[in-house]
């Protein structure tokens, strides 16, 4: 065995000729492992929240989204040919618009999404439905299916037959200041599912079929946006399109479309708690950090009680290098004892949380307990900064 490693094991264990040396030391084991424990389970629920996002905008957003680089609209026949490449699994075009919706004496704007019969299946959005079912169309009636947020607020009920009377100024007419309600078109739609998602989508979205949309809006083919849902092979480990595929289908379409994988559909999101995550980090590290102090306060203590042993050492031919990797070993040995105790801590928690919802969310939240997703990178990741700092603050 390493004789500087002997000996610093040796004064680790050691009782101390001043209690106020063990006290300090375990203190700074014990704040480095709750630290470590806190870095773990904290890092560990931001996983688990953006797994939980990140399952709801997989749902709400496509693979790839190809909208016009200038104005709302164009003709789908331009990307009509990308229906025969192998990779692309589903081709929906899409219609939106903001629009006046009416139900008895109700009222709201809301953004109105005109889509084909089997959207709801093709992108799982049928699973979300809390009341009634995605059915566009029913025989030769029209169909809503409306955010639950939305439908709250007008108070709809999917017993009832009301009808939901949706309003748009038309594009063509004049305005009339006699009448300024004959100046709009207006669609009726009956009410047959209720979706929620997040509150977010809930307070903005109601799907009816696009051909409808485009008679209130005085279209004839036009659409704001496809959205493509590509092969397994084309999307990487996160469910992202890998770049090549992107960047073939932009070429295909030229400068005058833009093409949007799911990350960048809901870019601010994913900064968002990809910053409040690193934030957090760096709290809790600069926290470990002053936790960290209390071993270079209890080393240099050490070294003055043994004073005696050091000058023994020094007849016995140990220079002064090997002196300060003696107790720069101790030090940090105090710093990984609490940094693994820490871990394994923080390791068991998450998984008591996973197993058994300890910690229950407030609220009607859209699951009932604390989300947690433990990751290896984020384990290695505090073991190797927080026994860095331990290190630096040990060495002599």
């Amino acid at each position: 065995m390493n004789s500087t490693f002997f000996i610093a094991k040796r004064y680790l264990f050691a009782k101390k000729s001043h209690n106020i040396i063990n006290i300090i030391s375990i203190i700074s084991a014990v704040g480095i492992a709750i630290g470590c424990a806190a870095l773990v389970i904290i890092l560990s629920v931001y996983n688990g929240f953006d797994n939980l996002l990140r399952s709801f905008y997989d749902t709400e957003t496509a693979d790839l989204l190809i909208s016009p680089a200038k104005g709302k609209t164009f003709d789908p026949s331009v990307t009509a040919p990308l229906k025969g490449e192998a990779y692309v699994e589903s081709y929906q075009e899409i219609l939106e618009e903001n629009v006046y919706l009416l139900y008895e004496e109700n009222n709201i704007v809301v953004k109105a999404k005109g889509v084909e019969s089997d959207y709801g299946i093709l992108n799982g959005l049928d699973k979300y439905i809390v009341d009634g079912d995605f059915s566009l169309q029913k025989e030769e009636l029209n169909q809503i299916v409306l955010g639950r947020s939305i439908a709250a607020e007008l108070r709809v009920n999917l017993k009832f037959l009301s009808f939901v009377e949706m309003y748009f100024p038309s594009r063509t007419g004049e305005v009339s200041i006699i009448n300024p309600m004959g100046s709009l078109n207006t669609a009726d739609f009956y009410p047959s599912g209720i979706i929620s998602l997040d509150n977010d989508f809930d307070r903005q979205y109601v799907f009816v079929p696009i051909y409808a949309l485009r008679e209130l809006l005085e279209y004839t083919v036009e659409v704001s946006a496809v959205e493509l849902k590509l092969t397994p092979e084309c999307l990487n480990s996160k469910g992202v399109v890998k770049p090549q595929y992107q960047k073939r289908i932009a070429s295909i379409l030229g400068e005058d479309f833009l093409v949007k994988n799911r990350f960048q559909q809901n870019e601010t999101v994913y900064k968002l708690l990809t910053y409040e995550k690193l934030a957090i980090y760096a709290i809790l590290i600069f926290i470990m950090l002053i936790i960290s102090c209390n071993i270079y306060s209890s080393m240099n203590m050490l070294v003055i009680e043994k004073k005696n042993d050091i000058e023994i050492l020094k007849s016995m031919g140990a220079d002064r290098r090997m002196i300060g990797r003696i107790f720069t070993l101790e030090g940090w040995m105090i710093s990984l004892l609490g940094v693994i105790t820490g871990i394994i801590v923080g390791l068991i928690l998450c998984y008591l949380q996973i197993r058994f919802g300890l910690i229950k969310m407030p609220g009607n939240f859209i699951v009932n307990a604390y989300p947690v997703q433990v990751r290896l990178t984020d384990v290695l990741i505090v073991f190797a900064s927080v026994s860095a700092i331990g290190f630096l603050m040990a060495k002599r």
